[in-house]
């Protein structure tokens, strides 16, 4: 990470959640004085902004300078409260599609996805406050610059989001091997988010069971998945295919 995407110190940092910036994450000291942290704690769960505690060691080798126990990685993008979001989307006259990644933690995956999304035209894109890929160089290059192109939102609880989308009248879809549908026989054309999950296990029993719809991609090779990239593509083009009425 770039040093300009470094904030350190007490006060800088406490000023920068203050002013609205976005953060990729916060670290903070172990056994750091709970008196220094009493404004900024509150602030970081207020924001929804991942911290973790770290040894000293670890903030000592991110920068040489004087961190006073706390670094806060900046994010090179902003990102959007999905509950503001989705009114917007409609008042503009189109029918919501979104995506949701479940614990996609690749940056080469993540940004590959991010291009095919907003190539598909996808809404936004939903990921996990914590198990996400990093917000970095390498993620705005994989996907040639559309990262900063489609809104970013970050859910403490996916599972909460989704049942939130349920009750919004989404058609929550999520892929996986043991989908009832194959994937085409999905109607697209209705207020859609797709969850995708990590290539490890997939998708969270939690945001399985809170999906309304499921669908799985046919395949007839040895190979036992696809990329999850690819299979996410696979799924918003038939989107977008539906939604354009091509035949």
């Amino acid at each position: 990470m770039k040093k300009d995407q470094l904030v350190y110190g007490i006060h800088p940092v406490l000023e920068a959640l203050e002013t609205g910036k976005s953060m990729e994450k916060v670290m903070i000291q172990k056994g750091l004085n709970p008196d220094t942290l009493h404004k900024i704690l509150p602030k970081l769960k207020e924001t929804g902004t991942p911290f973790q505690f770290v040894p000293k060691v670890k903030l000592d080798k991110t920068t040489g300078k004087n961190h006073q126990g706390i670094i806060a990685m900046m994010s090179p993008i902003e990102f959007q409260d999905l509950e503001w979001l989705i009114p917007s989307i409609y008042e503009s006259g189109e029918t919501p599609l979104l995506l949701i990644l479940d614990r996609i933690t690749d940056v080469r995956n993540f940004g590959a996805i991010c291009r095919s999304a907003e190539c598909a035209g996808v809404h936004a894109i939903v990921i996990p406050t914590k198990g996400a890929a990093q917000m970095n160089e390498d993620a705005i290059k994989t996907s040639t610059g559309a990262l900063l192109r489609i809104p970013i939102c970050r859910a403490d609880s996916l599972g909460s989001t989704i049942d939130f989308l349920n009750e919004s009248g989404f058609k929550t879809i999520a892929c996986h091997e043991k989908g009832k549908d194959i994937y085409y026989e999905c109607d697209f054309t209705t207020p859609v988010a797709i969850i995708m999950g990590s290539e490890e296990d997939g998708i969270s029993n939690n945001a399985r069971e809170s999906s309304n719809h499921s669908v799985r991609i046919p395949m007839l090779g040895e190979t036992q998945s696809l990329n999850v990239s690819v299979a996410t593509s696979i799924l918003l083009f038939e989107g977008l295919r539906q939604r354009s009425g091509l035949k």
